[in-house]
């Protein structure tokens, strides 16, 4: 269970990272809500939207395959590619509102990696240990 915990954490100190970054633009734009038409805060309102889409449930079946007794390294593979895939994403969308290899890596790693947790999941239920 650690070691869900431990990209749990990193995974929730990214969201907060993403949120702090719309709250520092907000000010210092002066805009109260939504993005009062600014390109890059609109971005930034959009990543941050974006992770809290897809995290948490990705982060719930990382918990529950902890619990199913999943093996460590595959804890650290699906929560590695979960962080890198959501960092890389960020980072994408964040220089592109448009199509980029970022945003396509990160989304589709995100799936990949998320097909894979629910994947496992099955397989826990229809043939337990």
């Amino acid at each position: 269970m650690r070691i869900a915990g431990f990209y749990v954490a990193l995974n929730v100190l990214l969201v907060l990272a993403l949120a702090i970054r719309v709250m520092w633009l907000r000010n210092t734009r002066g805009v109260g809500i939504g993005s009062g038409g600014d390109d890059g805060l609109a971005k930034a309102i959009r990543v941050h939207g974006n992770a809290v889409e897809y995290v948490p449930l990705a982060l719930v079946m990382l918990v529950v395959l902890a619990f199913e007794g999943t093996r460590p390294l595959w804890l650290h593979v699906f929560g590695i590619g979960l962080l890198a895939a959501r960092l890389i994403h960020a980072s994408g969308l964040s220089f592109h509102a448009g199509r980029s290899l970022g945003r396509l890596v990160g989304a589709g790693l995100t799936l990949l990696v998320m097909i894979a947790m629910a994947i496992q999941l099955i397989v826990c239920f229809v043939a337990p240990a």
